[in-house]
């Protein structure tokens, strides 16, 4: 099976979206990382759900989880209170990579090794048109492993 027809639409932001607009997104749609589009709708970024709490965990916990003991439950803040006033760009991890893409021809097993490699739940399959390259939509591993699930 190939990319073309494992696709699926994805909800995706902008990198100039509001933070917590996007964050909302990510949750009410239980999403496995977030799909971060450019201003041409070619991807931009995906982060995986862990990097996105990142912003609410201290360094140092981040570091050494045995300390978040130590924090009282009013030391952290709220993690809208964290994001409010950042654009999507300015929430992602500093050292942003680029996003884990695929063409529409890869068979299954290159998009499965694709992700074992970049330890990604998600990979954006562009396709080239007329105008460009876009975004088609996404494959998450679940669908993935959905597919490997019911190959004869």
């Amino acid at each position: 099976m190939r990319a073309y027809e494992l696709v699926e639409p994805y909800p995706s932001v902008s990198a100039d979206d509001d933070a917590v607009t996007a964050a909302r997104l990510f949750v009410e749609h239980r999403l496995p990382a977030l799909l971060v589009l450019d201003g041409d709708q070619r991807p931009y970024a995906i982060v995986p759900g862990s990097q996105l709490l990142k912003v609410m965990v201290p360094e140092f916990v981040v570091q050494d989880p045995t300390l978040a003991g130590a924090l009282r439950g009013g030391d952290a803040e709220s993690f809208t209170e964290q994001l409010r006033g950042l654009t999507v760009a300015q929430w992602l991890p500093q050292h942003r990579t680029m996003p884990t893409v695929v063409g529409p021809d890869a068979t299954a097993l290159e998009i499965a090794a694709v992700m074992a490699r970049t330890h990604t739940p998600l990979v954006a399959v562009v396709m080239a048109d007329g105008e460009g390259v876009r975004t088609a939509g996404a494959i998450t591993a679940a669908r993935l492993m959905e597919h490997f699930l019911t190959v004869p």
